[in-house]
C-alpha cells in the first residue's frame, strides 16, 4: 500500500495503538473522506471503515454500494466487505472487531449505528475517536495547504469585487446573493454561507441576511465562504457605507489591533489559547472586553469548523501545517458590529496569512 490515503490509514492505526484503542470505526463523514477518499452520504444502511492496529483495514459497505467503494481511491488497497439488505450489519461489523477492549468511534457516526454496534459487541467499551483522527486532520499536508490557499484567494477576490457594487438602498439578502454568486464565479463549487449583517444587525455574529435595507452610515459585516476543490474558505470583512457611524473608527481600530496581536501570537510551540488570549487582552485594554464573546478562531479544512479550536482552555500545542481562522470581533447591541477574519496556517517560523485581502477599512457606496 502506498499513497496519500493508505498512509493516512497507517498513521491512524499507529495513533490508535498509542491511545490504547483496539480499533477505530469511521462512518460516512469528512473523516471518511480524509482517510479513504470515499464520501458516501450517511444513511440508515451502515457503512464503516474499520482500522485496527496490527491488522489490515476493512471497509464494510452495503452490497449495492460495493462497486462505488471499490472504485474509490482506497478501494484497491483494502478489503471491501459487503452486507446485504435483510442481514444484520452490526453482526457483520462485529466479525471484524475484537470482542473486548476500547474501540474509538468517529464523531459523525449516527447514534442508531453506535447503539447497534454496542449491542453486537457488548464486551467492548466505546469512546470517541476524535483524539486520534482530529490530531491527524489538524495538520495539513502540502496539497491541503495549497487547496486552502486557492480557496482563500478566491474569497479575497470576491471581497474585492463586492466592494465595487452598490450597498445603499439594497437589502442584506441582495448583497448576500451577490456574494454567493461571486464565490462561484471565482471558482468555488458552491457557496456555503454569506452573512451580511448591516447596522444594528451586526451585533449578531451569525445573523441571517434579511430584508433590512442598507442605509448610509451603516457598518456592514460580511462573513462568507464556500467549498473549493473539497476545502473551504471563510473570511470576514467589515465595511461602511459612506461616513462611519459615531464611535465606529475606534472600535474598528481595536479589532484591527486585536487581529494583529493574534497573528503575532501564532507560531510553532505556542498553545492555541495563547492566540485567543492575545486578541482578547488587546480588546480588553480598549475597554470592550465584554463585547468580544466568542472564541478567536476555529480550524478549517474539509469542514468550515473543525479542530483546532482557538479559545481559552485549549492548551493544544500549535504545529506547522495547522490551519485556523483568526477572527476577533466587537459587538455593540443596537449599534453595529465589527469583525475581521483571516484563515492562517502555522508555518515553520510563525504564521502565513492565507487570506490576503486588505484589512484597511473599505468605504462602499
Amino acid at each position: 500500500m502506498s499513497g496519500r490515503y493508505p498512509d493516512r490509514v497507517r498513521r491512524t492505526a499507529d495513533e490508535a495503538a498509542a491511545a490504547g484503542l483496539e480499533a477505530v470505526l469511521v462512518a460516512p463523514s469528512p473523516d471518511l473522506a480524509y482517510l479513504a477518499g470515499y464520501d458516501p452520504p450517511p444513511l440508515e444502511r451502515l457503512t464503516l471503515l474499520v482500522i485496527r492496529p496490527g491488522a489490515d483495514a476493512v471497509l464494510l459497505v452495503p452490497t449495492l454500494e460495493r462497486p462505488l467503494a471499490l472504485a474509490s481511491p482506497l478501494g484497491a488497497d483494502l478489503e471491501v466487505v459487503g452486507w446485504t439488505d435483510g442481514d444484520d450489519p452490526y453482526q457483520a461489523a462485529a466479525r471484524l472487531l475484537p470482542g473486548a477492549g476500547r474501540i474509538g468511534a468517529g464523531d459523525r457516526m449516527w447514534a442508531s449505528h453506535l447503539l447497534g454496534l454496542q449491542r453486537a459487541v457488548p464486551e467492548a467499551s466505546f469512546t470517541t475517536a476524535s483524539p486520534v483522527i482530529s490530531r491527524l486532520r489538524a495538520v495539513k499536508d502540502a496539497n491541503e495547504l495549497a487547496a486552502l490557499a486557492r480557496a482563500a484567494r478566491a474569497a479575497d477576490e470576491s471581497f474585492r469585487q463586492i466592494c465595487s457594487t452598490r450597498f445603499e438602498g439594497r437589502t442584506e439578502q441582495d448583497v448576500s446573493h451577490d456574494l454567493e454568486d461571486l464565490l462561484v464565479r471565482n471558482g468555488h463549487r458552491r457557496s456555503d454561507f454569506a452573512i451580511v449583517a448591516s447596522g444594528p444587525n451586526g451585533f449578531s455574529p451569525h445573523h441571517e441576511p434579511g430584508g433590512r435595507t442598507i442605509r448610509a452610515r451603516d457598518a456592514v459585516v460580511m462573513d462568507f465562504g464556500g467549498e473549493f476543490g473539497g476545502y473551504f474558505s471563510d473570511t470576514t470583512r467589515t465595511v461602511v457605507v459612506g461616513e462611519p457611524p459615531p464611535g465606529f473608527p475606534e472600535v474598528y481600530d481595536a479589532v484591527r489591533a486585536a487581529h494583529d496581536a493574534a497573528l503575532a501570537a501564532v507560531r510553532p510551540g505556542a498553545a492555541a489559547q495563547d492566540v485567543d488570549r492575545a486578541a482578547r487582552h488587546t480588546i480588553e485594554l480598549r475597554g470592550y472586553g465584554e463585547r468580544f464573546f466568542h472564541n478567536t478562531g476555529h480550524g478549517i479544512g474539509l469542514e468550515v469548523h473543525e479542530p483546532p479550536w482557538i479559545g481559552e482552555g485549549n492548551d493544544l500545542v500549535l504545529e506547522p501545517g495547522m490551519t485556523f481562522s483568526v477572527e476577533p470581533g466587537i459587538y455593540l447591541e443596537g449599534r453595529f458590529g465589527v469583525r475581521i477574519e483571516d484563515i492562517v496556517a502555522v508555518s515553520a517560523d510563525g504564521v502565513d496569512r492565507l487570506n490576503r485581502s486588505t484589512r484597511d477599512l473599505q468605504v462602499v457606496d
